[in-house]
């Protein structure tokens, strides 16, 4: 829950606070505190005072971190391409993170196996520093966001929930992710339970069904240019959720200690290769349609809604799993998933092909 609590609490000031300053900066100092925060459980294990209280303390912040790099990050990429590349752009950048993804579980697993958690979290603070170093290299110009005169906080932060709840696409779009993500973390705060706890796997073994959900991922962003070409862009986002939610539902059942483990593995995978075609398609489009002026705040508004119904369902998954148990916890996390392309279904997407290309208009103040 703390992982995604940052989302919930200052995802919305977040993106006027981004929209006033310039992304890449924003970027590299969270970064590197990620590192700091991350680098320090070792280190007060090591020293042996280390509590569950700083883990619950680490892991807000760096979802703090987390919220501030998200928002730049998604307000950076307009910056850096024109319009008609961003779907290509959020490809690659998808691709990128899936093959990173691809080795990380397992290597995570096996560092868990080999060396100790700590050592594993080490390795993860370097990552960060290299991260930043990384930002740094970036040549593309940004220039400085023009600050509103006389703009306030509140009225910023109400112009993009605005922007984003007054268009009917946005709108739905945006609902579609938020239940996705509040069952699908019902389901995953308690997989790596069923997994360690309940049908006693390794470490390493553990880190194999995330490595099936980051091969599906690269999978599916390497397919969503071509999919979106044939079917329609409207057409696919529909049947990426639909499918993907099946494939989950299938899934589960097959999580036992036997050989049905290998089918609920490439069932997980799969799940996420078709559903990466939502993912990437929806940011691409909030990306183009939204005016640059308003894209920090239309990215924190969209990630508040999103994320921050994740520390809710990783909430709701652990009541469940106390008080029904960890299996049936998962199943109402997968039925729950079905839900996800209802709003979908009840706006104009249902029967769009395509979805438009041009910037829209904000929505006019009531005030």
């Amino acid at each position: 829950m703390f992982e995604y609590l940052g989302f919930l609490l200052i995802g919305l000031p977040a993106g006027a606070w981004v929209d006033r300053v310039r992304s890449r900066p924003v970027m590299i100092a969270a970064a590197l505190c990620r590192a700091g925060l991350l680098g320090a459980v070792p280190a007060a294990y090591w020293l042996d005072v280390l509590t569950l209280p700083q883990l619950y303390a680490v892991a807000f912040g760096v979802s703090v971190c987390a919220v501030f790099f998200d928002v730049a990050h998604q307000s950076l990429l307009p910056r850096l391409v024109p319009d008609g590349q961003l779907v290509e752009a959020n490809v690659k950048l998808e691709a990128t993170r899936n093959v990173a993804q691809v080795g990380g579980p397992g290597l995570g697993g096996a560092l868990v196996g080999a060396l100790t958690a700590p050592v594993a979290l080490a390795v993860d603070a370097l990552g960060f520093l290299v991260s930043a170093l990384l930002l740094a290299r970036i040549r593309g110009t940004e220039a400085a966001p023009e600050p509103a005169p006389g703009a306030r906080l509140r009225s910023e932060i109400a112009e993009g929930l605005r922007f984003v709840f007054g268009n009917a696409l946005l709108r739905a779009v945006t609902l579609t992710a938020a239940v996705s993500n509040l069952c699908g973390t019902i389901c995953a705060s308690m997989l790596v339970v069923l997994l360690n706890r309940e049908l006693g796997l390794s470490p390493f073994v553990c880190g194999i069904v995330f490595t099936a959900e980051a091969v599906g991922g690269l999978l599916g962003s390497l397919l969503t240019t071509r999919i979106a070409a044939r079917i329609g862009q409207g057409q696919a986002m529909r049947a990426s959720v639909i499918a993907g939610s099946v494939l989950w539902l299938l899934a589960l059942p097959m999580y036992q200690a036997d050989g049905r483990f290998t089918v609920a593995v490439v069932l997980q995978g799969l799940g996420w290769l078709v559903f990466t075609t939502f993912k990437i398609n929806s940011v691409a489009f909030r990306q183009r349609i939204c005016p640059k002026p308003l894209l920090g705040r239309m990215t924190a508004s969209v990630r508040f809604v999103i994320w921050g119904a994740m520390p809710v369902g990783a909430l709701i998954g652990s009541a469940l799993g106390q008080g029904l148990g960890v299996r049936q916890a998962m199943w109402v996390g997968a039925a729950g998933e079905l839900l996800a392309v209802v709003p979908l279904l009840c706006s104009p997407l249902r029967t769009m092909r395509e979805l438009p290309a041009e910037p829209a208009e904000p929505a006019e103040s009531s005030a």
